[in-house]
C-alpha cells in the first residue's frame, strides 16, 4: 500500500457518525428487531429475539444493541456482557451473532462500527468478541462490515472449520456423494428393508423429540459430553419458533436407532444441529441414509446449503485443531470447508 492510499489510524471523519446505538428493550423493540433480522442480508434465526427467549432469566446478562440513522433501523447486534461487564460477546446463548444489516454501503458499515465503539467506550467495556455466520448464510457477496471492523483494529482471534453442501448445483445431491458413500446407501437400502426414515410434521415433532432424545444423550455420553440443549429447551424452542426444527428418525421396525435434527437457520441454509446414533446399529449406516434424506429434503424445500457444523478436535488444547476423521466423513457427501470466524478487540480502560 502506498502513502496515497494508506488511511490514518482513525481519521476524524470516521470518528463522527450520524448513527446512534441504543440498547434493545424487549417490551418496545421485539417485533421491530425480529422483522429487521428476517428482512436482512445476513440474519439467521439465532439472531432473533424469539429464539433467544428460550433461555431462562439470569442465564446471560444480555446486552442487545440497535443502530439507528434518524428513525431508520440500519443494524442490530445481539450479545451479552460477562466478567462483570468487562467483556461484550456476540453471540450469547446462540450459534451465530455479530452485526445484522441490510446490504449496506462501505460508509454505513464504517458508521455502524464507529457507533458501536462509542457505546463500548461509554460502558467501559474492555474486550469484544464477535462471531458471525459463515458467508453461505448471506445472499449478497459483501465484506463491508469485515473491512470496517478490521479498519477499526479488530483482528481474527480464531477460525473454526465448518462444512457445507452446496445444493445449487443441478441434479440430485446423491449423485455427487463419494462412490463409497453411494455404495453404502444402496447396499443397506437393499439389504435391510426393515429400515425406514420418519420425517417430523408440526403435529409430531414434540413427540418425536421426546422419543429420540435418549439416543442423543447416549451419543454424547460416549464422548463425555452433554447436548447443548436439554429436552425441555428443545420443546420450548419449538413453541417459540414453530418453524425452526425438522427432525428425521431412522427406525428398525418401531425402534429409533438414529436421527438428524435440523435448525432451519434462514431461507438459504438448513443446519444439522444434531446427528444422533445408537452405535450398536452402525452396520445399518443410518447416518449415511440421513445425509441422503436431509440433502434431498433441503434441496426440494428451496435451501441452497446444508451446514453440517464445525469439525474441531475438542480434546486438543488448541481449539482450532481440526478433527480430520470427522472432516473425512463430511467430505463423503460433497461438502466443502467454510470458516466460522471470531473477531476480537481490546479496549484498555481510559483509552479514547
Amino acid at each position: 500500500m502506498n502513502d496515497t492510499t494508506r488511511p490514518s489510524s482513525a481519521s476524524a471523519s470516521l470518528k463522527k457518525t450520524s448513527i446512534r446505538a441504543i440498547r434493545y428493550i424487549p417490551e418496545q423493540h421485539e417485533a421491530l428487531w425480529d422483522n429487521f433480522v428476517r428482512g436482512s442480508m445476513n440474519g439467521t434465526v439465532f439472531h432473533e429475539q424469539r429464539f433467544l427467549r428460550y433461555h431462562p432469566a439470569g442465564r446471560f446478562n444480555f446486552c442487545h444493541l440497535m443502530f439507528f440513522r434518524g428513525d431508520r433501523l440500519v443494524a442490530v447486534v445481539p450479545g451479552g456482557l460477562r466478567d462483570g461487564g468487562r467483556v461484550f460477546e456476540s453471540p450469547a446463548g446462540a450459534s451465530y451473532g455479530s452485526f445484522v444489516t441490510e446490504d449496506i454501503s462501505a460508509q454505513t458499515a464504517l458508521d455502524v462500527v464507529a457507533a458501536f465503539e462509542e457505546f463500548v467506550r461509554q460502558e467501559n467495556i474492555e474486550e469484544v468478541y464477535l462471531t458471525s455466520a459463515p458467508v453461505i448464510y448471506q445472499p449478497v457477496l459483501t465484506q463491508n462490515l469485515d473491512f470496517a471492523l478490521l479498519y477499526r483494529g479488530f483482528y481474527y482471534q480464531r477460525h473454526y472449520i465448518s462444512h457445507a453442501i452446496d445444493l445449487t448445483k443441478d441434479g440430485n445431491p446423491f449423485e455427487r456423494f463419494k462412490p463409497a458413500a453411494r455404495k453404502d446407501i444402496r447396499r443397506v437400502t437393499r439389504r435391510y428393508p426393515e429400515l425406514r426414515i420418519e420425517e417430523s410434521t408440526p403435529e409430531t415433532i414434540q413427540s418425536m423429540l421426546r422419543e429420540v432424545y435418549p439416543v442423543l444423550l447416549e451419543n454424547k455420553a460416549k464422548h463425555r459430553a452433554i447436548p447443548t440443549h436439554s429436552l425441555e429447551e428443545l420443546l420450548k424452542l419449538n413453541e417459540l419458533v414453530p418453524e425452526l426444527m425438522k427432525l428425521f428418525i431412522v427406525r428398525v421396525g418401531d425402534e429409533p436407532i438414529a436421527g438428524s435434527l435440523l435448525f432451519l437457520a434462514n431461507e438459504r441454509v438448513s443446519l444439522i444441529f444434531y446427528h444422533m446414533l445408537r452405535y450398536a446399529f452402525d452396520d445399518y449406516r443410518p447416518i449415511f441414509l440421513l445425509m441422503d434424506r436431509v440433502t434431498q429434503w433441503s434441496k426440494e424445500n428451496g435451501f441452497q446449503f446444508v451446514d453440517i457444523g464445525v469439525s474441531q478436535d475438542t480434546s486438543d488444547e488448541n481449539p482450532m485443531t481440526p478433527s480430520l476423521k470427522l472432516i473425512h466423513f463430511k467430505e463423503k457427501f460433497d461438502s466443502r470447508g467454510v470458516l466460522r470466524s471470531t473477531m476480537h478487540k481490546k479496549y484498555p480502560r481510559g483509552a479514547k
